[in-house]
């Protein structure tokens, strides 16, 4: 049988919603190369007055603080040594990657000349914040890369290099940490810049440290969110206990981010602030939707240990942060009597994009063991040999077995 034909079995046997996903980023890639073809003129709404449309709001401001829970929760369980939230970190380094990598595909669509793109990499601009994010971004996806690797190591038996990763581990979650950090922040970066385009409601020069607070927020929601989703959907571990620690400390992020957001506001921002009556209503609503109501569900301890309640909140927070980043990178930006609709190009290839970042997740879940790790079985010590050979490594491999048996069986 060949390639081609095994994979069309496997297709096949696919739940019907995975299908669907299939086929909405399928029509993002026939989208896409349209939009290689004739231009950024015709395919998008993008112009002068709005240079900067769904693509960079949604795709690249808002999608990386939404895959901001890799280096939220490797500095967490590794540098506050709350061991117990490791089996969450792969399904956290997993999302995080595949965030990164369409953040990736979402700039090379937005540029005007794609094919300058490696441009960056050689003509270096380091007094311009586009440089910093742009290389962070860069170097942030090749450290989740190297994170990714091990359970792609385990999957095919590959000893010594899943060694050699698990030994640089600390490394790469400092560097993470600190990569991340850096271009989080440095996406506030870019607006400090606008001082007289963007509204006063947003304008601060405490930005960059609300994008990087905000991000913090995000990236532990998504992983209650997922969590959650994965044991409901995908029949994976029930993590609850764990998720009520995050529960716990997500409070401690969400007031320190609306104790920073109010000061910026009344006490560092010049110029009108409730000039403005849609502007107004659009920061209501993600500063009481998105931090001040999750917030206080948060507080109760009932919310926190019940799954849906404690989603539902999660859900808010990250609902906040997308608000938050629209109207920062968008709706902020447009001055009164002016409007910026997306055209159906832009729209398809944004839903393909978030339809990716699903069906990449479902199929990795469904192929690698991503759900079963566990550090206290972890051997450091070097084989002479690339394969698996002794029968040191069986209680893992018999481990993933299982999961993997299940999963297939699932699909």
């Amino acid at each position: 049988m060949t390639a081609a034909k095994i994979i069309i079995r496997e297709i096949k046997g696919y739940h019907d919603f995975v299908k669907f996903l299939i086929f909405l980023v399928v029509l993002a890639a026939i989208a896409s190369t349209v939009r290689f073809i004739f231009g950024l003129g015709v395919t998008t709404n993008l112009n002068d007055t709005f240079p900067w449309g769904l693509w960079i709001s949604f795709d690249v401001v808002t999608a990386v603080p939404l895959a901001a829970g890799a280096f939220t929760l490797g500095a967490i369980v590794h540098c506050f040594h709350i061991k117990k939230l490791e089996p969450l970190v792969r399904p956290a380094i997993v999302t995080g990657f595949l965030g990164y990598s369409l953040v990736c595909v979402g700039l090379l669509l937005d540029l005007g000349q794609p094919q300058r793109g490696w441009h960056t990499m050689v003509y270096w601009n380091p007094h311009s914040p586009m440089f910093e994010v742009s290389m962070c971004i860069a170097a942030y996806t090749t450290v989740l890369f190297l994170e990714f690797l091990s359970p792609v190591c385990e999957k095919f038996g590959y000893h010594v290099p899943l060694r050699l990763l698990r030994t640089i581990e600390m490394p790469l979650v400092v560097a993470a940490a600190s990569i991340s950090t850096l271009h989080q922040s440095s996406l506030g970066t870019f607006f400090l810049i606008a001082v007289d385009k963007l509204h006063s409601l947003w304008y601060t020069p405490l930005l960059p440290l609300l994008f990087w607070i905000s991000a913090m927020c995000a990236g532990i929601s998504i992983i209650i969110v997922e969590a959650t989703m994965s044991h409901k959907w995908m029949g994976q571990p029930d993590e609850s206990e764990l998720l009520e620690t995050l529960a716990k400390i997500l409070p401690y992020v969400l007031t320190l981010y609306l104790t920073v957001r109010l000061f910026s506001l009344f006490a560092m921002t010049e110029g009108p602030l409730f000039d403005r009556p849609g502007l107004i209503a659009l920061f209501a609503v993600e500063i009481l939707a998105g931090v001040v109501l999750p917030l206080v569900m948060l507080m109760n301890y009932s919310v926190r240990e019940h799954n849906r309640l404690r989603s539902t909140a999660a859900w808010l927070v990250i609902f906040g942060v997308v608000v938050n980043r629209f109207n920062v990178s968008m709706f902020g930006m447009m001055e009164k009597g002016t409007m910026y609709y997306p055209s159906f190009i832009e729209s398809v290839v944004t839903i393909g994009i978030i339809a990716a970042h699903v069906l990449f997740f479902v199929l990795i879940a469904k192929y690698f063991p991503i759900f079963e790790h566990h550090p206290e079985t972890v051997d450091y010590s070097l084989p002479d040999t690339f394969h698996k050979t002794g029968k040191a490594a069986a209680p893992n491999v018999a481990a993933t077995a299982a999961v993997q048996t299940k999963l297939t069986g699932e699909a």
